[in-house]
């Protein structure tokens, strides 16, 4: 499955588990507030099991796949996970992660992140244009 558009994520987060990833990208956000792809990293990089229920093994690089064409390869990249010991992006991504799980703040709500989304979509497609 390939995401095409916002809408079709924010849907697809919503039948998720909304609340942890909320707090990974709030985390996220706290740590590199400038760098919007690494939020949303962290926003999308559990939607690998409503994507192919089961299918543990396979979970990232499906969701990697979902997101690339709609918020690009860094996004995609991260979400996969399958950068070198040195990524320092994929390290604080996993992180968060795993700190989302115990975190016990009000991470807001899901559609605060829509036009952060937005953002990162429409200039993945300005670049892409430019190809």
């Amino acid at each position: 499955m390939e995401l095409r558009s916002v809408e079709e994520l924010m849907d697809l987060l919503y039948a998720g588990r909304p609340r942890h990833a909320l707090r990974t990208a709030a985390l996220l956000r706290r740590s590199r507030p400038a760098d919007k792809e690494l939020q949303v990293a962290g926003l999308v990089q559990g939607i690998g099991p409503l994507l192919a229920p089961g299918d543990e093994a396979n979970a990232a690089r499906r969701a990697a796949a979902a997101v690339r064409p709609l918020l690009g390869e860094r996004v995609s990249r991260l979400v996969r996970g399958d950068a070198g010991p040195a990524d320092e992006d994929v390290l604080r991504l996993r992180l968060a992660g795993e700190e989302g799980h115990g975190a016990g703040f009000d991470a807001g709500v899901l559609e605060d992140w829509r036009t952060v989304l937005e953002l990162v979509a429409a200039r993945h497609s300005r670049l892409g244009a430019v190809d």
